[in-house]
């Protein structure tokens, strides 16, 4: 492991120069994407599509005056004159000649070299463990590459000034780290933990019992379920002397899959957007995509394995148990000590002990309220709104905990000081998260998604499509730390390609063919996301558990791994029937 200061500037200063002479001697590849629209008319006759839940509209030409055409861009190095188009055409739709509808995006990239910034930031991450300046260094080296030499300016103001990036300093900076450090100052974390553990938990194994529990409670998925499994889980797991890899691990591998399995959420509306295939019955309304959404989710074989895998953990019988993973819980349970010895935990000292004040008495309700009131108001905007105002659920339950501490006598200073210690506790996290994104725009910017698409063709035979499908994903969602950009890069091109390698291979069920290179990359996403060290849920995993990013990264590869090969197995196996 690389730790002198001289080993570290010597990588950042050779990716930096191969950064550089890229962006000023390689000029960038241009390519089209193209998208079928599932588009509609209102009744002024104008056409619309929908998107991210709004009506777009849109005016059309035809195919044959397009600036975009795919065939003369696609491998050139002169940018095109237009940077979008929407063009019309004419296919045969259930036996009639219907006309169809695509939007034609100019796209470019570096090849290879388009995955160098996602690449300098996971090497560097691996081998210093020093999340910031190795993110900051593939931040760096996707600006030299696209010629913005202006990091502050051009670079980073616009990635956090905007309203994602307030979200998360809103949510995870000051609405968590004043909740969490709350409960640590009114002792209602512990409070619960006692509880919990006199009622519940028996041992290391019930208490990740209850973990895994509550992981799957939390359907929700994403990031919701990994902040409230790991601040509530947390103090029981501490106290039965569990590692922090560990509870990381079933924290992070409770969330999302879960999510694509209880699909009751945001996913289905999400993702139907992305994959609608003209001349496709199964897919031609929305109705269509989510009844099919559902219809694939017993194929998610991955988000099943991983399910399964945190399961078999927590009752500490897994099939399969890396080396690092196995050393954590050995170290955990002998010594005591939660982290590693050279570990940094993303949660500070602030929030790792209690800090209640002389005279006054903790109560479980002072945790329970708060964290109903939480999950109610999430459900309730769920059910309303169709997805979780978590922002609204977490300043709620915040001001619930600050006024019941109040009304109970606790001082006005005190409180403060607890939620000043809570946000000191998750602002290296917080930090962590804002430069994660930033990257991951940075990489779609770099074209590095669209390069990995781009390299599969419809030439390949059936029953590799979804492992192949399931590799991309994976390299796109690493890179990226994002499952659902991944979703938006690769369900556009994947499935028309899936439906195409049907029709042309002839295969004997082609809507159950296109059911598992669905799942596959509903899977390999979350898979790809769920390992990346730049990746939200990872960060917040590691956060919200008080496990170091890295000692997380480290020991959840080789257990997911495992589900992702099983997964791949399955998948191959039934499309291989499929002929």
């Amino acid at each position: 492991m690389i730790r002198s200061g001289t080993a570290k500037f010597i990588v950042f200063a050779l990716a930096m120069l191969a950064s550089w002479f890229v962006g000023s001697n390689v000029p960038p590849t241009w390519t089209v994407e193209q998208v079928t629209l599932d588009v509609q008319t209102d009744p002024d006759g104008r056409l619309y599509y929908m998107y991210a839940g709004d009506q777009t509209y849109f005016d059309a030409i035809p195919a044959e005056l397009s600036q975009l055409d795919p065939d003369q861009i696609r491998g050139s190095t002169a940018a095109p004159l237009v940077s979008e188009e929407f063009v019309s055409s004419t296919a045969l739709v259930d036996g009639q000649m219907q006309p169809v509808y695509f939007q034609r995006l100019a796209k470019f990239h570096w090849g290879y070299l388009s995955l160098l910034p996602a690449l300098v930031a996971v090497i560097l991450c691996w081998i210093t463990r020093e999340p910031v300046t190795s993110l900051l260094s593939g931040i760096v080296s996707g600006a030299l590459i696209l010629g913005q030499y202006d990091l502050t300016g051009a670079v980073l103001i616009p990635s956090l000034a905007t309203t994602n990036a307030a979200g998360i300093l809103l949510l995870y900076l000051w609405l968590l780290g004043g909740l969490m450090g709350i409960w640590s100052r009114t002792g209602a974390a512990q409070a619960f933990a006692e509880f919990i553990t006199k009622r519940f938990v028996r041992g290391p194994r019930t208490a990740k019992l209850v973990a895994w529990m509550l992981g799957i409670v939390f359907f929700q998925g994403g990031t919701v379920s990994t902040v409230l499994v790991g601040t509530t889980v947390k103090p029981i797991a501490d106290k039965e002397r569990i590692s922090h890899e560990e509870l990381a691990y079933i924290v992070d591998s409770t969330a999302s899959p879960i999510a694509s399995q209880l699909a009751f959420n945001a996913w289905p509306g999400y993702v139907q957007a992305f994959i609608f295939v003209s001349g496709v019955s199964f897919l031609a309304t929305e109705g269509d995509r989510i009844a099919f959404f559902f219809q694939s989710v017993p194929f998610c074989f991955y988000a099943i394995f991983a399910v399964l895998g945190t399961l078999l953990l927590s009752i500490e019988k897994p099939l399969f148990l890396g080396t690092q993973l196995r050393e954590a819980m050995s170290r955990a349970r002998t010594t005591g000590q939660l982290d590693a010895q050279d570990a940094e935990p993303l949660s500070s000292k602030e929030l790792q002990a209690s800090h209640v004040p002389e005279g006054y008495k903790p109560h479980i309700i002072e945790f329970f309220l708060p964290l109903g009131t939480l999950i109610g108001i999430a459900i309730l905007t769920f059910v309303i709104y169709g997805t979780p105002n978590v922002q609204w659920a977490f300043g709620t339950a915040l001001l619930l905990a600050v006024g019941m501490a109040l009304a109970k006598g606790m001082s006005l200073r005190d409180v403060i000081q607890g939620v000043h210690d809570g946000i000191k506790g998750v602002v290296l996290g917080s930090v962590i998260l804002l430069l994660a994104i930033t990257i991951g725009g940075i990489s779609q910017e770099t074209g590095g998604g669209t390069f990995l698409v781009e390299q599969l063709g419809d030439a390949i035979p059936y029953f590799l499509l979804p492992i192949l499908l399931q590799l991309l994903t994976v390299i796109i969602a690493f890179s990226t730390g994002t499952s659902w950009g991944t979703y938006a890069v690769a369900f556009p091109l994947a499935m028309p390609l899936a439906w195409a390698v049907a029709g042309s291979q002839d295969l004997a069920h082609p809507e159950f063919f296109m059911t598992l290179c669905f799942a596959a990359v509903m899977d390999g996403s979350v898979f790809g996301d769920q390992c990346s060290p730049i990746s939200d849920t990872t960060v917040l995993s590691s956060v919200c558990t008080g496990c170091d990013l890295m000692d997380h990264v480290k020991t959840q590869i080789p257990q997911a791994s495992v589900a992702a090969v099983l997964a791949a197995v399955c998948w191959t196996t039934l499309a291989w029937f499929t002929g």
